[in-house]
């Protein structure tokens, strides 16, 4: 199954650690990142994803505003200038080791962070990716020497 992410979520999945606006939303993002972990791939859409799902029911979904869509073409532009590859409506992306790492060493050294402007939970995130992103729920398997398998 194909996991549908608006692109600034694909940063805010790097250094989730459980927390969100409610129980029903963090069980919600605790599947997808167990999803993802397990090697299931992305497609990317515009406006609402998977993980907006439980607050669209909301009388004023944040989700709708255009703060969140400033928050996805920013995220796009980094994301697309790091990977060298389509962000944007309809793209498929597998966050498999490599590109899960390269992501966040990006991430961590500020390169990829233009959406997280203004964000509710940038220092929580930063928090997640100053403590190496060990407490995050997305993982994907690395040998002894913490290279991707």
């Amino acid at each position: 199954m194909t996991i549908r992410l608006r692109a600034h979520h694909l940063l805010c999945l790097l250094t989730y650690v459980g927390k969100g606006y409610s129980p029903v939303f963090t069980a919600n993002y605790d599947g997808i990142a167990e999803r993802l972990s397990r090697g299931e791939d992305i497609v990317l859409v515009s406006g609402p994803d998977d993980i907006c799902a439980p607050l669209l029911y909301e009388p004023e979904p944040h989700c709708l505003r255009e703060g969140a869509a400033e928050r996805d073409r920013q995220a796009a532009e980094d994301v697309e200038a790091l990977l060298s590859r389509p962000i944007r409506d309809g793209a498929r992306l597998d966050v498999d080791a490599p590109i899960l790492m390269r992501v966040r060493q990006a991430f961590s050294a500020g390169h990829v962070r233009k959406a997280c402007g203004g964000c509710e939970w940038s220092v929580l995130c930063g928090a997640g990716a100053s403590g190496g992103y060990r407490d995050t729920r997305l993982q994907r398997p690395v040998d002894a020497q913490n290279r991707p398998i």
